[in-house]
This record gives C-alpha cells, structure tokens and sequence, in this order.
C-alpha cells in the first residue's frame, strides 16, 4: 500500500483496536493521534483529541517540563513513568505511562502508550465509595519479581525511605501485631483475600494507621497486590471513631455536592439522594443544570465567579425534589482547588422548619400591629412629624417656628455632642437642656445645673470644680465640685457668659481634655462629662470685647439652639396659658376651668418682653385676684404695656428670615442633603430655596 494517507488510516484501524490508551505527540506537545481506547478513559471524541495538547491531559505539565521530557525521550529513546490524567467532565485518574520515539517522514514524534494505574479503578473506587480520603498512600507489590511500587505519601505515613522498606518481610515490623500483620499479608499474596484493617504502629505515640490490600488477577493468577495506608491519628483521637467519615457522609442531613464550572456532578452524599427523591443512576448522569432546573446559566456563571473572588457564596435558594415538589434551603458553597481546577462544594441546608418559625412570628407581630400603630400615634416626643400639641418634659407647642426647635433637641439628644442655647431670659432654656439630658443615653445619672450668674467670683471656681481643705480661708473640709458629682451624667451651664475670664481657660481643658484639678488638690481628676451651655448674651460680641475666649465659645458652639422669644410664637400663647391656669389653680385652690377670648385676644397683643416666665407670672396673679371657672381681663393684663409701640415688635417675617440664617450658619449654609437646613427646617429643599429667595437671604461671601 503505497498511498500514506491509506496507511496512516488502516494504523489508525490497527491502533484503534489495542487494548490499551495510545496516543501520538509532536515536539511542541500537539496530540496528532489518540486511539478509541485513548478516547474512552479521557472522554474527548477522537475529533476533539486532534485539538488538545499533552497539558490538556496532564495539568503537571508546563512549557519547560515538556522540552525537558521531550530532550530525555529523544536521547534515550524510551521512558517509563507515572502520572496523573484529568478527563473532559474534570476527574483524575493515575495512569502508567511508556513513551518511546518514532520518526515519520524525517521529523520525531513521542508514541505514548498508558494503562490506569491500578488496571481495576482500585483507586477511584476506593474514593467513590468512600467520598473523601485525607493522607492515602498508594503501593504495588508485584509478585513476579518482587519489585514494589510506592507513592511518597504512603513513605511518608510509614516513616520510610525507600520503596523497598514497605515490603511484606520490612513492613510487618512497622506494626504492633507483627504475627496479625504477616497473617493478612499472607492472605492477600497466597490466598488473594483482601483485607481493610485500622492497625497500631510501634511509634510513640501510637498512630492509627488503615492498611488495605486486594490482589490483582491475570486469569486464575494473582501476580499483583494493590495496596493504600491512610493516616487516621487525628481522627481516632479527636473522634475516637474509626469509621467517623463513613459515619458523617451516611448520616448528615444536609445535602452535600460536589461540582465544577461547568456544571458537572462529581461527587453527592446519601442524603442527596434521600431527600430528593432521585437513584444513585439518575444522578450519575446528571449535572446541575439537570438536578436544578431553576439554575440558569447566567446565575450559574457569577455564582462561580463569587465564588473564585471570595471564596465562598452563601444564599438561600428553593430546590425541586424529583416528583415536582420544592423547599426552601441555604446553600453555602465553597471554593476547592484540585490539579489547579477550581471546583466547588455546597452544603445545602433545609429551612423549612425556620420559615415556619418566622411565618408564626410574622403572624404574632400581626396580632400586636393596631396595638403597635397606637402606641406610634401616641407617641408625641419630637418624632418626624410632631403633634399639634406637644409636652416635652413641660415645653408645649403647636407653632411651627418652635417645632423645628424641638426638632434640634431631638437629634442632638441621643449623641454626646455639647449644646449652646442661646435665647432671651425667660423663653424656657433650662427646659431645653432637662430634654437633651432626659433624652440622651445620660438619662439614668444626674443633671447637674448651675447659674454662672448667681455664683460669686471668688466661690465660682470652688463650686464647679471643688477644692480641698485648706486651699483657701474657709475651707474646712474637702468638697466635691459639680463636675465631679455630673461624671458619667451631664452639667448644665446657665448664663455661661458670666463666667469669669480667668476660670475659662479650665472650662476649656474639661471640653478638650476631659480633666481638671481642684483646688489646693495635687492630682488631676478624669471626668466623663456632657457639657450644655446657655446665655442671654451675645457672645461674639463679648469675644471681641474681650470678654470671652475665642476658642471656648467654638468648644461650646457645636450644637447651638436658639430658643427663640415668645413674640415670634405667638400660636403657643394660648396653650401656654391653659397649661398655667390648670397648674396654678390646682396649687392655689381655685377652681378655673378656661380663659375667655377677650383674655385670650389680650394676651395675644401682648408684647412679653419677659417671654413665658413673664406668662407664668402674670397668670399666677391673675388666679390670685380673679374668681373662676372661666378668667377674664382684668388689672392682671399691664395695662401700659398692653400696646407696645410698634417699633418694639418685628415682623413674622424678619423673625423667619433670622432664624433661617442662624440654622444656614449652623450648617455652614448647606441648604440639602441629610445634614443640610432644609432638613433641620422639616422644609422641602425647592420650598427653602424660595423662602430664601422670597426674604432675600443669600449666602455670605467666603463660605463654601
């Protein structure tokens, strides 16, 4: 036959029909030919092989192991090694591998011949059958000239050197029963009966060693033993369960899978099995794609990716058993590298019983929602949308303007910032500071309150920060200062600008540095303390007087309030004067039920120069001298001041356009977003722009 291609194809024929895996490789590791057996124990199509090279196979190999492997070919002629092949659906199998060198039309090629290593799939049933092997040595006793063979970690778990060392006449001395040991070798050799027994070494401490054999027939022959130790100290010690592997995969509920990127089914536990629905033959056949219709490919795609980026990927998820049926699970699926392959296990956990658990609990906060909305709708303390009438640890209102006061209490309350508030003397600022503290993680320690005004100069530093005896004539005992009796609570400093310019400067030090010394005293006292200040004063006109230091007025100035006048909320007068009218008729006796509309009409033309303090006053005198149940004008109304000249009074809207300045200075004119005025304002950013617009308020120069 002298047409080359027709002999190459009636080779092929030939080859085709070998007993055992061929395969035909070039000098740049090209496959040009694999037979059908080839074909079988890898799983390409003959088609597909022509397309593959030898690191397609075998994952070991790498650009410079092949020039190595193909030089050492080349030179001798033949070589006989071992080594692992990975097949198309990704699983490994060991092989015995003999290439020697042909030449074909002047140019070298490799003729690779392999055989499975164990020539009975020993090995891939061994793990099939038991899932999951850690420390598995191999090992190969061939009879006929009593060579052995040997894998590094089967040395290893034997502490030997040399392959030689693992024969039956060296190894039986590894083991405490030598006679029991020879016995079942014995067996094997002459006999062929296989063995599977959990032995003690001599070794100190005493290691679990699992030895396994089965003979290899040819005919009616035995002329090999195929052997594996396995390493199972740690398990026999921290288990103390030979067969806790065994155990574990047979009886875990949960469903445990084994797959690669592309969806192939490698490995299952029982329960999968079990649970839904499926025989062991369905799912030898199947993928995921197969065992979870849901699964798109997609999803299937960037469930991988997360799971190579992080490592893991845990979701909850609902599976189909067989018969159509779903429930719900939590998967969570990890990343394993094998060969450099990436490969996943998921570990599908049933939460039927905990969705139950939250249906009832669902169902029970059902039960309590009209009793939860009630209680919502009762809830009148500074919540986003404040009641008509509100009662803050005594401060009521229904004004707007006065709302968006309140509404500063209450998102500074909960944090530890210190306050300023500002404001005219009578317009409630001690209030105020009790709802910042009554509203603050503080509340369960004491509200110290002290007035910088009513204290002497000489004694202020004494009361606030205490002394010892001695420090000064007169101090007989030691005495604690207010800052020491608010530690861990907060201290209220009213008419702050009337401290001492010299104290100031030890104020200063508590805000920063959270310690201060007492007087006469030697050691610095830590102290952890909320500091809320208050003032009628103006105190930027006081710092460039001179009066007041800078850098503590900005201490202070983190948070400020402005309480704003009486006159500027007019809407909360008359609620004002019902709270004091039941309250100090109750003390007095006097039986007043309501105010009149022309008292009502009075006290709203009223200028209040004294604010609410001057309100309370005024309707304490008037249930001292009017009869009830209802109170009407009379001397208690001043007369005089009843109509104040006009020039005293400014418009709603100059107050308005002074407040929003003071809150755009607040928020260093940021007008939106979360921290900005509009949000302090409970306004709309479009609606405070035009307010801004409509007042003529425009941002100050120099500010960003």
């Amino acid at each position: 036959m002298n047409n080359v291609t027709d002999e190459l194809k009636l080779k092929g024929w030939l080859m085709d029909r070998l007993p055992y895996e061929m395969v035909w490789v070039r000098e740049d590791g090209q496959i040009i030919y694999a037979n059908a057996k080839f074909c079988e124990g890898v799983g390409y199509s003959q088609k597909e092989c022509m397309n593959l090279k030898v690191s397609d196979i075998n994952v070991t190999v790498t650009p410079e192991s092949w020039k190595n492997h193909w030089e050492e070919v080349m030179t001798k002629g033949a070589v006989q090694f071992r080594a692992v092949h990975k097949t198309k659906k990704g699983k490994f199998y060991e092989v015995e591998v003999h290439v020697q060198k042909f030449s074909y039309n002047g140019k070298n090629y490799i003729c690779g011949t392999t055989n499975e290593f164990s020539e009975s799939s020993f090995y891939k049933n061994l793990i099939d059958n038991t899932h999951s092997i850690a420390n598995v040595g191999g090992w190969e006793l061939n009879l006929h000239d009593g060579s052995i063979l040997a894998t590094s970690c089967a040395m290893d778990i034997l502490n030997v050197k040399e392959p030689e060392d693992l024969t039956p006449a060296k190894v039986i001395h590894k083991f405490k029963d030598t006679d029991r040991v020879k016995h079942l070798l014995g067996q094997v050799i002459r006999e062929g009966t296989p063995y599977d027994e959990l032995l003690e070494t001599k070794d100190s401490p005493t290691r679990y060693i699992r030895a396994i054999a089965k003979p290899i027939l040819k005919g009616d022959k035995i002329y090999k033993i195929l052997g594996v130790y396995q390493d199972l100290t740690e398990i026999k010690q921290k288990e103390n369960d030979m067969n806790l592997y065994k155990t574990v995969i047979d009886n875990v509920e949960d469903l445990i899978y084994v797959y690669n990127d592309q969806g192939d089914l490698l490995l299952y536990s029982q329960s999968v099995i079990n649970k839904l629905g499926y025989k062991k033959e369905d799912l030898d056949h199947m993928g995921m794609f197969d065992l979870d219709t849901a699964v798109t490919e997609d999803f299937y795609n960037a469930h991988f990716d997360m799971i190579r980026t992080k490592g893991s990927h845990r979701f909850e998820w609902l599976i189909s058993r067989k018969d159509g049926t779903m429930f719900p699970v939590d998967i969570t699926s990890s990343q394993l590298k094998y060969y450099g392959e990436d490969y996943c296990c998921s570990v599908v956990r049933d939460i039927t019983a905990k969705k139950m658990r939250d249906l009832e609990l669902y169902e029970a906060m059902e039960e309590i929602k009209s009793l939860k909305e009630r209680l919502e709708h009762e809830n009148e303390y500074l919540q986003e949308e404040i009641s008509n009438k509100i009662n803050f640890n005594n401060i009521i209102c229904q004004s707007e303007s006065y709302k968006s006061v309140l509404i500063q209490v209450d998102q500074v309350a909960p944090t530890e910032t210190t306050v300023l508030i500002t404001g005219e003397s009578g317009t409630g600022k001690e209030l105020l500071a009790s709802a910042v503290h009554a509203n603050s993680s503080r509340k369960n320690r004491p509200l110290i309150k002290i007035n910088c005004a009513t204290l002497p100069k000489d004694l202020i530093e004494s009361e606030l920060f205490g002394h010892k005896k001695g420090a000064f004539t007169g101090a007989h005992t030691d005495k604690a200062g207010k800052f020491t009796l608010a530690d861990g609570g907060t201290i209220f400093l009213d008419e702050i600008g009337e401290l001492p310019l010299e104290l100031q400067p030890k104020l200063l030090r508590v805000l920063q540095e959270g310690e201060y010394d007492e007087l006469g005293g030697t050691k610095t006292i830590k102290v952890d303390v909320r500091i809320i200040a208050a003032t009628n004063r103006d105190l930027k006109e006081m710092i460039r007087e001179g009066k007041f230091r800078e850098d503590l007025y900005y201490r202070l100035n983190v948070f400020p309030i402005h309480n704003i006048p009486l006159r500027a909320r007019k809407e909360d007068i008359p609620i004002l004067a019902q709270y004091f009218l039941e309250k100090l008729a109750a003390k007095a006796g006097k039986n007043f039920k309501r105010l009149s509309n022309d008292s009502i009409d009075a006290l709203m033309n009223y200028n209040f120069p004294g604010n609410i303090r001057e309100l309370e006053n005024m309707i304490e005198r008037a249930v001292i001298v009017e009869t009830g149940p209802t109170l009407k004008p009379g001397g208690w109304i001043p007369e005089n001041d009843m109509l104040a000249a006009s020039s005293e009074f400014r418009s709603f809207e100059a107050i308005q356009r002074e407040y929003i300045i003071d809150v755009l200075d607040h928020t260093n004119w940021r007008v939106s977003g979360p921290n900005g005025a509009a949000k302090i304002l409970k306004l709309k950013d479009k609606t405070l722009f035009a307010k801004m617009k409509r007042l003529g308020i425009e941002k100050k120069v120099g500010l960003k």
